[in-house]
C-alpha cells in the first residue's frame, strides 16, 4: 500500500477498493494468497488526471509517403537530353502518435536531460515544460537549434574534378537558395505557389519540372507537392511567431566529368496552431529534407547555365496526419481525435538527425514519435 497518506494524494481518490482491501486481508490472515494490491506512484496519477482532463482522443499516427522515386538528373553529353532513369521520391513519416513519457515530461517542472539522439549533430539537453505562443520551441531540442536560412551553412568550396572553385560556390549557394525557397519562404508555407524556388530548376532536366507544376496544380496520393515544398493550408493553421529552427549538414563531391553533386540534409521544426482566432494549442511539426543536385557545365552538357538538377530527393514528416491530402502539410493536435488511419509502423524519434533519412522509411507504414 501507499505510503502517502490520503490527505496528500491527488483529489483524495483512494485506488482500491473496499473488496480488494477485504480480500488481502483474509488471504493474509490465512497465511498466504498475493502481494498487497499497489496504489499508482503520486505522478502516475498526476499523469492520469491530466490525461483526463484533456479528453480521451487517442494518440493520432503517421503515414509514409505514397511512392518512392529517384530522379537521375543528369543529361547526357551536349546536344542530347538525357532520360530521367527511375525515381525515388520517399514523402513520409506523417507522425503524431506520443509515448507516456513524453506527457511526463510536458507536467509542468519536469524535465529531460537525456542527451537526444543523433548527438554528434544535435546535442542539447530539453528542459521540462511544453510550448506556448510565446515559447513555442520550449520543451524541444530544437529549442537551441539557428534558426532561418542563417542556419544552412555552406562548406568551404574548393575545386573538385574539373569543375573550379567559383562552380563549386555556385552549387552550393543554389542548393541553398533552393532550400530556403522550399522550405523558409513565409508565402510558401502558408501555401503560395513555390516560383522562386522552381526558378533555381533546370527546364531541360526531362519530366522534373512539368511533374512539380502538376503536383501543384492537382495534388493528389502520387503527386504531391510536400514531397518537395513545405506548405500547410492557411485555413486549417497558422504559424506561431516568424521563426523556424533548421539543422543539417551539405556536402559536395565530383560527379560525373563537367559536374558537381551538392548532397544536402536539413531538418526544419515549426511550430503551428490552429487557424481559428484564440486557439493556443501548439503542434511542432518536423520535416526532414534530403536532397541531391548537381551543378553542370554547360560547355560540356546540354544543360541551362546556372540552373540545378535534382538527381534525388526524400523527405520525412512528423507530427502531421497520417492521410495526407489538398497538397498541404496537416499539423496534429494530441488531444483531438484522428480521423485518419491509426499508426502501426514503428516509433521514430524526429529529433535523430544521424540516421540516414533512407533508413528512416518503412514501405507505407504509419507510425509513432518518440517525442516532440
Amino acid at each position: 500500500m501507499s505510503t502517502v497518506p490520503p490527505s496528500e494524494q491527488p483529489d483524495e481518490q483512494p485506488s482500491i477498493s473496499d473488496e480488494q482491501l477485504a480480500a488481502f486481508l483474509r488471504e493474509a490472515a490465512e497465511g498466504g494468497g498475493t502481494a498487497a494490491p499497489k496504489e499508482p506512484s503520486a505522478r502516475a496519477r498526476m499523469v492520469t488526471q491530466r490525461l483526463r482532463e484533456q479528453g480521451d482522443a487517442p494518440p493520432p499516427g503517421w503515414r509514409t509517403g505514397p511512392a518512392s522515386h529517384e530522379v537521375n538528373g543528369r543529361t547526357r553529353r551536349r546536344r542530347r537530353l538525357g532520360a530521367v532513369l527511375g525515381v525515388l521520391l520517399v514523402a513520409g513519416l506523417a507522425v503524431v502518435a506520443i509515448r507516456p513519457s513524453l506527457l511526463l515530461d510536458q507536467l509542468p517542472g519536469a524535465s529531460d536531460d537525456k542527451p537526444e539522439a543523433g548527438a554528434s549533430v544535435s546535442a542539447s539537453p530539453v528542459t521540462g515544460g511544453g510550448p506556448t505562443l510565446d515559447a513555442p520551441f520550449r520543451g524541444s531540442p530544437a529549442r537551441s537549434w539557428a534558426e532561418g536560412a542563417d542556419a544552412i551553412e555552406l562548406p568551404a568550396a574548393k575545386a573538385v574534378g574539373d569543375m573550379s572553385e567559383e562552380q563549386v560556390e555556385q552549387a552550393l549557394r543554389r542548393t541553398k537558395d533552393f532550400l530556403v525557397a522550399s522550405n523558409l519562404d513565409p508565402a510558401v508555407r502558408r501555401g503560395a505557389q513555390p516560383a522562386k524556388a522552381l526558378s533555381f530548376l533546370d527546364p531541360k532536366q526531362p519530366d522534373m519540372l512539368p511533374d512539380a507544376r502538376r503536383a501543384l496544380r492537382s495534388p493528389d496520393r502520387e503527386h504531391d507537392p510536400v514531397n518537395l515544398f513545405t506548405r500547410f493550408d492557411p485555413d486549417e493553421v497558422r504559424p506561431v511567431g516568424d521563426v523556424v529552427k533548421v539543422r543539417g549538414r551539405m556536402t559536395y563531391e565530383a560527379g560525373e566529368p563537367g559536374q558537381v553533386r551538392v548532397r544536402a540534409d536539413y531538418t526544419f521544426v515549426y511550430p503551428m496552431a490552429k487557424a481559428e482566432s484564440g486557439a493556443d494549442r501548439i503542434s511542432r511539426t518536423i520535416v526532414r529534407r534530403g536532397l541531391t543536385m548537381v551543378l553542370s557545365d554547360p560547355a560540356r552538357w546540354d544543360v541551362t547555365a546556372g540552373k540545378l538538377l535534382v538527381e534525388r530527393y526524400d523527405a520525412a514528416y512528423f507530427n502531421v496526419a497520417c492521410e495526407n491530402d489538398g497538397g498541404f502539410l496537416h499539423p496534429s493536435f494530441p488531444t483531438v481525435a484522428p480521423t485518419d488511419s491509426p499508426p502501426t509502423g514503428e516509433a521514430r524519434d524526429p529529433y535523430d538527425l544521424d540516421t540516414p533519412l533512407g533508413e528512416v522509411f518503412d514501405g507505407e507504414a504509419c507510425g509513432t514519435v518518440t517525442r516532440s
